[in-house]
C-alpha cells in the first residue's frame, strides 16, 4: 500500500467495451494516476482496482476470459481489504449468473441473482436517468440519500445481506443498486457520469482505499424517485472558414438570414459550451454532427477531439450523433457502423445517435432483409442503452376525406391523428408524420412512428424525436407527435425542437409523459437558463436533479 502522501494509482480494468475514458478523466481530476489492465499480472499488482462495464453480460465475460484475467480478478475479490469498485455491468458481473445470458457463468464473488427489470407499473426500459439511491446500511461510501445517473435493463434481484448497501425503486420495483463489504464495493449507477455527487463518491472511494473513514450517516427509509432529464444539445458543423462551431437553424436552415449575409450561424465553440452547460446543471449533453452524412465519421478527427476534451470537463452523460453507418472510406477500406461507434466511445461518448441509417434499418426490417443493421451491431456489443435513434418527422396534412398512403415493402400504413392544436395550410386537422433523412432534407415514404417501432425491435434503447414543424418557433414541443411515439415504444423518449420558455418543458412531461426534454438555441442565446427550466419543472411537481 502506498504512503498517505503519495499520489494514488488506480488500475482500471478495461476489457474493450464502454466509455472507460470518462472513468479515467474523473480519476485524474481527483488527482490519481491511472493504469490500464493488460494482463493478469496487472490485476494482481493493483493498489486500487476499478471495473467499469457496459454491454452484454456474456460478451463481457468472454472478453475477460480472452484477456486472461478472470482467475486474477476472483483472487483479488476474495480479500475484503483490497480496494475494488465495480460500475454498472461491473456490479452485475460480480454475481454468479444473469438472466441476460442464461448458462453463462459470472465472476461469482457475491451471492445473488441478476434479473431483467420487470416493474409492475408501465415504465420505459432501459431504466435511464437520475434516480435516488437509499443506503440500507451505514457506509463510508454511500450517502443516506443521493441522486445518481442510472442506465440499465437488468438489476440485482436478490443479494447476500452482508453485501447489500443501497436500494433504488423504478416503476414500483425495488432493486439493490449498490453493494459493499470492507473495501470492496460496486454500484449499478455511474458515478463518473453523476456530476458532483458522483465525483464525491469516487473521492470517498479513493480515500477509503488508503485509510479508514467514518460512516456517512444512518440508514434511511422511503422510496426513490426518477427525475425527468433536461438535456442541452449542440449542433456542430464546420463554418465557411473550416472551423468547428455550434450553430442552430430555423426550420433546419443554419445560415444567417440578414440581407447579403448567408454565413453559417456561429453560437460558440463546442467544448466551451459543453463545459458551460455542465456547470449550469444540464443532466445530459448531446453533440450532433449535423454534416456527418457528407463525410467520413470515423476519420472525423476534429469532432473526436471535441468529444475527448468535452469528456474531460463534463461528468454527465454525453451523446454524440452523426455519420453512424456503414460506408466505404476514401482509401477504399470498409468502415462499419460499429467502427464509428467504437471511435466515439473511445473518445468519451456514453451513447451514440443514429439518424438516417435508422430509417434504412426500418425499411429493411419491414422488408425482412437479413443484413445486420447499425442498431443491432452496436446494441449487441454495448447494450441497447447505448443506442439513441434520432427521428426527424415532418407533418403530412390530410383533408377530411383523404386517406393516408399504404405502407410500402411491408411497412405499416401511417398512423393518422387529429392534431389537438396545429392546423394545416387549408385548415386541415388530420395528419401523419413522415420520416425524413439527411437532417430533414429528404422525405421518406414511411411513417416516423413505424421507424420507431422497427428500431426498438432491432435494439434501440432511446428515441430523440425532433419535431421539424416546431423547430425554431419557440411555441412548444409537438405533444401529439411525442405522445404517439411514447405510446408506440417501450423505451425512453426525448422531446426535441420547439421549446421557447421554461413552461414548455413541464408541459411536455405532463402532456406526453416523455422521459427527457432537449433544447439548444434558447440555451445558446441565454434566452432561458437551465436553472429556470428546472424551477418550472419542480414547480409542476416533478423531481429534478439539483
Amino acid at each position: 500500500m502506498a504512503s498517505q502522501a503519495a499520489k494514488p494509482t488506480v488500475t482500471v480494468l478495461d476489457y474493450g467495451a464502454g466509455n472507460v475514458r470518462s472513468v479515467i478523466n474523473a480519476l485524474e481530476l481527483l488527482g490519481c494516476d491511472v493504469d490500464l489492465v493488460r494482463t493478469a499480472k496487472d490485476v494482481r499488482a493493483a493498489e486500487i482496482l476499478v471495473f467499469p462495464g457496459v454491454g452484454c453480460f456474456a460478451a463481457a465475460m468472454d472478453a475477460l476470459d480472452e484477456l486472461g484475467v478472470l482467475d486474477a480478478l476472483r483472487d483479488y475479490l476474495r480479500d475484503k481489504d483490497r480496494p475494488f469498485l465495480g460500475i454498472c455491468l461491473g456490479l452485475q458481473l460480480l454475481f454468479a449468473s444473469s438472466e441476460e445470458s442464461p448458462g453463462r457463468e459470472g465472476v461469482g464473488a457475491v451471492d445473488g441473482v441478476v434479473k431483467k427489470l420487470r416493474p409492475p407499473q408501465q415504465v420505459a426500459i432501459p431504466h435511464m436517468g437520475w434516480n435516488e439511491a437509499l443506503a440500507t446500511k451505514e457506509s463510508p461510501l454511500f450517502q443516506p440519500r443521493e441522486r445518481y445517473y442510472f442506465v440499465h435493463s437488468f438489476a440485482i434481484d436478490t443479494c447476500d445481506p452482508k453485501w447489500a448497501a443501497a436500494v433504488s425503486d423504478y416503476g414500483g420495483q425495488r432493486f439493490t443498486c449498490a453493494v459493499a463489504d470492507g473495501r470492496r464495493a460496486a454500484c449499478q449507477f455511474h458515478p463518473e457520469k453523476s456530476g458532483k455527487q458522483g465525483l464525491a463518491l469516487l473521492r470517498r472511494f479513493v480515500s477509503l482505499a488508503r485509510s479508514t473513514q467514518a460512516n456517512l450517516g444512518a440508514v434511511v427509509s422511503g422510496t426513490t424517485t426518477l427525475a425527468p432529464r433536461i438535456i442541452a444539445a449542440l449542433d456542430v458543423r464546420t463554418n465557411d472558414q473550416g472551423d468547428l462551431v455550434v450553430t442552430k437553424g430555423d426550420g433546419y436552415d443554419v445560415r444567417e438570414k440578414t440581407e447579403g449575409e448567408r454565413a453559417v450561424r456561429n453560437l460558440g465553440k463546442p467544448v466551451d459550451l459543453c463545459a458551460r452547460y455542465y456547470d449550469e446543471g444540464a443532466d445530459e449533453i448531446c453533440i450532433l454532427n449535423i454534416c456527418a452524412f457528407k463525410g467520413e465519421a470515423a476519420g472525423d478527427l476534429p469532432l473526436l477531439g471535441v468529444l475527448r476534451k468535452a469528456s474531460e470537463r463534463c461528468f454527465v452523460p454525453l451523446t454524440i450523433g452523426g455519420g453512424v453507418r456503414d460506408y466505404t472510406a476514401s482509401d477504399g477500406s470498409s468502415v462499419t457502423a460499429l467502427d464509428v461507434a467504437d471511435a466515439y466511445f473511445r473518445a468519451g461518448a456514453d451513447k451514440v445517435g443514429i439518424g438516417s441509417d435508422a430509417v434504412k434499418a426500418a425499411k429493411g426490417y419491414y422488408a425482412s432483409t437479413s443484413q445486420k443493421t447499425s442498431i443491432e451491431q452496436i446494441a449487441t456489443k454495448y447494450g441497447r442503452q447505448a443506442v439513441v435513434v434520432s427521428l426527424d418527422p415532418r407533418r403530412v396534412w390530410l383533408s377530411d376525406n383523404e386517406d393516408a398512403p399504404s405502407g410500402e415493402n411491408g411497412a405499416p400504413a401511417p398512423l393518422v391523428v387529429t392534431h389537438a392544436t396545429a392546423r394545416g395550410p387549408s385548415g386541415e386537422s388530420r395528419c401523419w408524420w413522415r420520416a425524413t433523412t439527411s437532417g430533414g432534407r429528404t422525405d421518406e415514404p414511411i411513417c416516423a412512428v413505424a421507424v420507431a417501432v422497427a428500431a426498438a425491435a432491432l435494439g434501440a434503447g432511446e428515441f430523440m424525436v425532433n419535431c421539424i414543424d416546431c423547430d425554431g418557433k419557440g411555441t412548444g414541443y409537438d405533444i401529439d407527435l411525442l405522445k404517439l411515439v411514447k405510446q408506440s415504444v417501450e423505451v425512453p423518449v426525448i422531446a426535441s425542437s420547439g421549446a421557447g420558455q421554461p413552461s414548455h418543458f413541464s408541459d411536455v412531461f405532463k402532456g406526453a409523459h416523455v422521459d427527457a426534454a432537449l433544447a439548444a438555441g434558447i440555451f445558446h442565446r441565454r434566452e432561458v437558463a437551465i436553472s429556470e427550466v428546472k424551477a418550472a419543472v419542480r414547480g409542476a411537481g416533478y423531481p429534478v436533479r439539483d
